[in-house]
């Protein structure tokens, strides 16, 4: 994945998961590279950012074209298998957000 989701000009959604890792790590690393993996090829799916610090805060944002995309995501059975596991084991706490892009710009566009 690269460092910076490279998305078009807005309008575009934007969903923003915010955690705190539980320190459970038995089978977190597999199911987030999976959940990656699948959550790019799903249709609607523009990019995504993450990081975790050193005392298992993250945020992970991704984007998408339209609400229904996320909307179908979230649905997903794989995916609801992961967020099961996550509020049941490897999340302490988290937050998650979602928001219209309507406008965006980086260094280079200035």
């Amino acid at each position: 994945m690269a460092r910076f989701a490279r998305t078009p000009a807005p309008p575009y959604v934007a969903v923003i998961f915010s955690s705190q890792h539980s320190g459970d790590d038995e089978g977190y690393q597999a199911m987030s590279a999976l959940m990656v993996t699948l959550a790019l090829a799903h249709e609607g799916c523009l990019g995504a950012e993450s990081t975790r610090d050193s005392e298992g805060f993250g945020i992970t944002v991704s984007y998408w074209t339209t609400e229904q995309a996320v909307a179908d995501w979230k649905a997903d059975s794989r995916h609801l298998i992961a967020q099961k596991l996550g509020r049941e084991r490897w999340y302490e706490d988290y937050q998650m957000r979602i928001a219209t892009v309507t406008r965006a710009y980086g260094r280079f566009d200035q």
